[in-house]
């Protein structure tokens, strides 16, 4: 008698058990003041929404040289820092932080493009003033 389990037929990720919410790329909240930043280099970052400078969201220039590179980027800018956002269905992310309800933002693996309407494939942070 076999005793093991059959392996899952489908994806384990399930957006109605995920800790982070329905997405776990993004999340928003109307009672915050900082979004968090959880870069691809394993730290977190908390950046005010009062040092807010703008965004921008445009096309990533780097699906010239790669193919299978992410289709947007979105450039936020702090007054500190610039944060670099890739992935696609990024205009969702773009909305949240034109309210300054954006909670967080965080990649998650290429495997979950295909379930998610906006998903990010990468997030880097870059101090813009030296000695911050």
């Amino acid at each position: 008698m076999n005793t093991n389990e059959a392996p899952p037929t489908e994806s384990a990720f399930r957006p109605d058990h995920n800790p982070w919410g329905k997405n776990p790329c993004f999340g928003s909240d109307t009672q915050i003041a900082a979004l968090n930043v959880f870069a691809d280099d394993g730290n977190s970052y908390l950046l005010p929404y009062a040092q807010f400078l703008s965004a921008e969201r445009f096309s990533n220039p780097a699906l010239e040289q790669e193919p299978d590179a992410p289709p947007e980027k979105l450039l936020i800018r702090f007054a500190q820092a610039e944060v670099v956002v890739l992935g696609s269905g990024l205009k969702r992310v773009e909305g949240e932080i034109q309210k300054y309800e954006l909670k967080f933002v965080k990649s998650a693996e290429r495997r979950m493009a295909a379930v998610l309407n906006t998903h990010i494939a990468a997030v880097t942070l870059t101090y813009t003033k030296e000695n911050v």
